[in-house]
Order: structure tokens, then sequence, then C-alpha cells
């Protein structure tokens, strides 16, 4: 997505002036936001500020197994549910972290398909059990939460026998597509993609927000940089991108 000029200079004029030094920044990302971060924020920033961008995207599990493996990095934007997890917790700086973005869960088809009714829990519930197979990622934060919906909709046990387990989020959309899956369920933002169309969010007493939220880490060894791309995504320009990859911003 190209940003409104005007848009992307007020975003760009937030940013510190580009730092003498470019250095390699190695960010920790939650895998949802991989297009968000690979095709428009991240190479926005490394245009205005000269640094380079080394992103490693997984899932939440992972992601905290990474942190408490010493795994070197710089900067984490993560689902907030890394920090429930106290020794990840202790690898950041101390203090609040900075919420990025946050997005609800949905239900996706394959382009063309027809659209199941998913606006009430037992229309959700009905379409859960009449389709063949549902495509997520069920060892993430956000596969945690669909299969406590499942949990509170009673099929939790239904839907394993129908469940196509994805290595990633950015997989989700391709197996819908493809037919491999019959409907996508996950973050609304993930199923908002070539091939597939969304036939609905979850309903309003069963839908519920993950939050993306940043933090510098303890032993960052550009913490400087760090700073400034958590200042560069939560400007004017960066809530633009955030929007129009079907999240909201903060």
């Amino acid at each position: 997505m190209t940003l409104p000029l005007p848009a992307l200079i007020l975003g760009l004029a937030l940013l510190p002036v580009a730092a003498a030094k470019a250095v390699e920044l190695k960010v920790i990302a939650g895998g949802s936001l991989t297009t968000l971060l690979n095709d428009d924020l991240g190479p926005q920033f490394e245009k205005a500020s000269g640094h380079k961008l080394s992103i490693h995207f997984d899932s939440t599990p992972n992601i905290v197994a990474r942190i408490n493996s010493s795994t070197p990095f710089d900067l984490a934007i993560v689902p907030i549910d890394v920090f429930k997890d106290a020794a990840a917790k202790a690898h950041f700086v101390p203090g609040p972290t900075i919420d990025i973005a946050r997005v609800g869960y949905g239900v996706a088809v394959r382009a063309g398909a027809a659209k199941p009714d998913v606006s009430t829990p037992d229309t959700l519930k009905k379409t859960l059990l009449d389709a063949s197979s549902i495509a997520f990622v069920p060892s993430s934060a956000a596969g945690a939460y669909v299969i406590r919906v499942f949990e509170r909709l009673g099929i939790a046990e239904e839907m394993k026998a129908k469940t196509k387990a994805q290595a990633g989020p950015p997989q989700i959309a391709p197996s819908v597509s493809r037919g491999e899956a019959e409907l996508g369920v996950f973050l609304t933002n993930v199923l908002v993609a070539p091939g597939v169309e969304l036939a609905g969010s979850f309903p309003a007493d069963l839908q519920q927000e993950l939050i993306f939220t940043a933090a510098v880490a303890t032993d960052a060894k550009e913490a400087d940089a760090a700073q400034a791309f958590i200042r560069f995504l939560t400007t004017p320009a960066a809530a633009a991108a955030i929007k129009a990859g079907a999240m909201n911003p903060g």
C-alpha cells in the first residue's frame, strides 16, 4: 500500500534524524504481522532511517522459547500474551509496553464460495460443524483463543477432527484458496488476503481483540534504533497503514 504523501511526510517528520551509522535491527514479531511489516511498515522505516530490519516471525510459544533461550534481539512486536511469561518478560526493559495494533477474529471462505452465516453464536456453531475442514494455527496466541471459542460453543472435540493445522498465519489463506480447507478461522487481518473472502467477524459475544505490543530488549545492541522504530510505528503514517491492513492502531 502506498500512503498519501501528506500522511507519509507527517509520519517521517516524527522520526529522529537518520543515524550517521546505519545498523541492523533484530526484531521478533508475531506471525500475523508478516505482511504488514514485510510489505509496508518495514520498508518505509528502512527508507526513512537508513537502518536494516532483520525480522523473525513466529507463534507466541516459539517466541517465548526464543526469548528465553537468550537468542540476541533488539526489539519485539508481539502478542501481549508473550509478557504473561515471567521469564520472557524479564528480558525486556522494565516499564509499560507500547501497544501497536489490535485485531479481532473472523471466518473466511474461498473466493467465490457461498458465505456462511457467522453473525450469532448459534449460526457460527452450525457453520463450524457443517464445515468439512478448518485452517488455523493452534499453536499460537490467536489459535489458543479460537480453541477457547470452540470450547465455549461445546464443539471442541468435533473441531479436532476438522482442523488443518498450519505452520503459521501466512499459510491459512492459501490453504483455503487452494481448497485444502473449507474455512479459515483466525485474526481477520490474516483472512483479508488474495484468494479468500471474509465471511464475517465473530459475533460480539465471542469476539476479542488480540493486542500486539512492542518493547526493547534489556540487552539490545541497537536500543536507539529500536526506540526509533517504536516511535515510527506510533506515527499517523503507521496508523494509516495498520488500518489499511485490516487492524486497529494502538
